[in-house]
């Protein structure tokens, strides 16, 4: 489970640098975490569900290692809509894990699932790191 959440919080990380990138690097980052996305981590957990056959990342039980895929999988799909298209399994995997009822309740419009971020606060991240 550790293992997978952290390399998730790899492709993760990419996502949430991408709204402090100042605006002559946004394109390159852009361009970048989306095909590390396609080319490296998608197909890696493509093939876990496929080279184990269960419904969940680790054995068959639901874990974090589940939670935290979906969210950077939805993650994925705010950036672009059809990032899963050539990955049927996590597509499955996506459908399934949504569908479990406390998660389709949080997931539900209405329910926010990460914080609304403040074009002040991006302000001060860029400030401090850039």
């Amino acid at each position: 489970i550790d293992m997978y959440v952290e390399g998730i919080f790899d492709l993760n990380e990419l996502f949430m640098y991408h709204e402090i990138q100042p605006a002559d690097k946004k394109e390159e980052h852009f361009a970048n975490m989306m095909d590390k996305a396609a080319t490296r981590y998608f197909p890696a957990f493509e093939k876990v569900l496929k080279d184990h056959g269960q419904d969940f990342l680790v054995g068959n039980q639901f874990s974090r290692a589940d939670v935290q895929l979906l969210d950077t999988i939805l993650m994925a799909e705010e950036f672009q809509p059809d990032i899963l298209a050539k990955f049927p399994l996590l597509q499955s995997f996506k459908a399934r894990i949504s569908n479990i009822p406390t998660i389709k309740k949080f997931l539900q419009p209405g329910s926010q699932r990460k914080p609304y971020l403040r074009e002040e606060d991006i302000r001060k991240v860029i400030k401090i790191f850039y």
